[in-house]
């Protein structure tokens, strides 16, 4: 019975710390987006525009497979390691991999990617 106690108590303190790690997490997020309205509001209060942060790395996934591709969204393709469906990188973001992204859009799917760095 000891045993049960002791591993109970120990899975009830971890969901508490996975809880509290969970809650910092909403927190950074809420105050990222308090600060852009911020941001936006004093532009606007000067007369001037926000330009909000581009995103630096993009998540690709291809969605649609080898038949009757053209030769240059093939090579893309290959190019990028995206070589059967479901494939998934990701993709420094400049102004020539989003021109590659452009040409093979009927046969991936991206968008920014949040990264959560863990360990």
């Amino acid at each position: 019975i000891s045993l049960a106690d002791a591993a109970r108590s120990a899975s009830k303190a971890k969901r508490k710390v996975i809880f509290k790690r969970a809650e910092s997490y909403v927190k950074s997020y809420v105050s990222k987006e308090k600060e852009e309205v911020r941001l936006k509001r004093a532009a606007r209060a000067a007369g001037d525009f926000y330009v909000p942060a581009e995103p630096k790395v993009y998540f690709v996934v291809r969605i649609r497979g080898i038949n009757e591709i053209a030769p240059k969204p093939c090579k893309i393709l290959q190019l990028s390691c995206l070589f059967q469906i479901n494939n998934s990188v990701f993709v420094k973001v400049t102004k020539a991999t989003q021109q590659m992204l452009r040409l093979v859009e009927p046969y991936i799917t991206y968008g920014c990617a949040i990264l959560l760095l863990r360990g």
